[in-house]
């Protein structure tokens, strides 16, 4: 790929994560019904909750989207997303249970050259790694 192929998916890539950031921290300014329905088993409630949740979102997302501060939207965008991760661990959101994972499409096909596993049979770290 070239230097301007690359910097093109790079900008699309960026564009669209700063549109959806922004979409989400308009809905959470808004405190739109939804927002405050699926906040609340968080434990963020109240339309004062999301509004205060989407003024630091807003803010992290235009500092991410100017080029002369963009490191530091970039660490406060991934502070505030690690921080939305930690919640849905810490209720004990389905989202992060094992189960997902193990569906997910091509993995057995893409991925089985790259995994190799070893069977119950094997589990002797000293036997080669064969393929189920």
């Amino acid at each position: 790929m070239t230097n301007t192929t690359m910097s093109r998916i790079g900008w699309t890539m960026s564009g669209l994560m700063i549109a959806f950031l922004l979409m989400d921290a308009t809905m959470k300014l808004l405190a739109l019904p939804i927002v405050l329905e699926t906040s609340a088993p968080l434990g963020f409630v109240g339309a004062e909750m999301a509004r205060a949740l989407g003024a630091v979102l807003l803010v992290a997302t235009l500092l991410y989207a100017l080029p002369p501060t963009a490191v530091l939207g970039a660490i406060l965008v991934t502070g505030y997303l690690g921080g939305a991760i930690a919640t849905h661990v810490r209720v004990g959101s389905p989202l992060f249970s094992p189960h997902p994972v193990r569906r997910v499409p091509g993995r057995h096909t893409l991925g089985r050259p790259l995994l190799p596993r070893r069977t119950p049979a094997s589990a002797d770290p000293a036997t080669p790694l064969v393929d189920p």
